[in-house]
């Protein structure tokens, strides 16, 4: 698999330690220790992913990944030495795909980094196959495109984003558990005390502008999962 990995990590040991296992696997990478070097390289360079630490010495990796989803879809996966959900949910919130908790392992970072291009390529490479689109009050999702509208504007939703809406959408009806869609959408088991689906529906909601308290597209089925109706 051919891609460009931006590594950005104050941390020259893990950089360089994720940087060998990933041109172990072919990948281009591009190390650097700050967030300022991070967007000199993401304007300059074509890149496919980014891996984030969350602490860098200039801007912190939260704001990095908020400054790269103004102007790029590429999948994010944030570093972090915290454990608490508080920092996970700021990552996913603010447009990052995946996070993992230091200290980890680096084959299993580079499993996480081949899943998350291969959803994206299969979105906008030649892994795209025959034409589906999905109509529900409005909302039209094609699934051959990847492209989501909402009446005449077209949203600016991340692979997860999407891949989460049409499982929902292609579903139409029926409830969805957290668990179900996390294990569909992400490959993985999921564990309890997971609020990654939870941080990904409410960020869905802000770009379809849902109602707080009523959200016209995606239902909350309280202690089940969610559901479009």
């Amino acid at each position: 698999m051919d891609a460009n990995i931006l590594v950005v990590d104050d941390e020259s040991e893990i950089a360089d330690l994720v940087s060998v296992y990933l041109r172990g696997e072919g990948f281009t990478v591009f190390p650097c220790g700050t967030g300022t070097q991070a967007l000199e390289i993401v304007n300059r360079e074509h890149i496919d992913l980014a891996v984030l630490d969350v602490m860098l010495p200039d801007i912190s990796g939260t704001t990095l990944c908020a400054e790269i989803r103004r102007t790029h879809q590429f999948p994010i996966l944030m570093l972090t030495a915290k454990s608490e959900d508080t920092d996970k949910i700021a990552g996913l919130t603010v447009g990052a795909d995946d996070y993992m908790t230091k200290p980890f392992s680096p084959l299993e970072l580079v499993a996480r980094v081949k899943a998350q291009l291969r959803r994206y390529t299969s979105y906008n490479g030649t892994e795209r196959t025959e034409g589906e689109e999905l109509n529900v009050h409005g909302l039209t999702i094609n699934r051959s495109t990847h492209q989501c509208w909402l009446y005449d504007e077209l949203l600016n939703l991340t692979p997860i984003e999407f891949d989460i809406l049409w499982l929902l959408c292609a579903n139409r009806g029926k409830v969805i558990s957290a668990e179900e869609l996390f294990e569909t959408v992400w490959g993985e088991k999921y564990l309890d005390r997971n609020n990654t689906v939870m941080v990904h529906i409410r960020r869905l909601r802000e770009k379809l502008r849902e109602p707080g308290r009523d959200p016209k597209f995606i239902k909350t089925v309280w202690g089940v999962g969610y559901k479009v109706e």
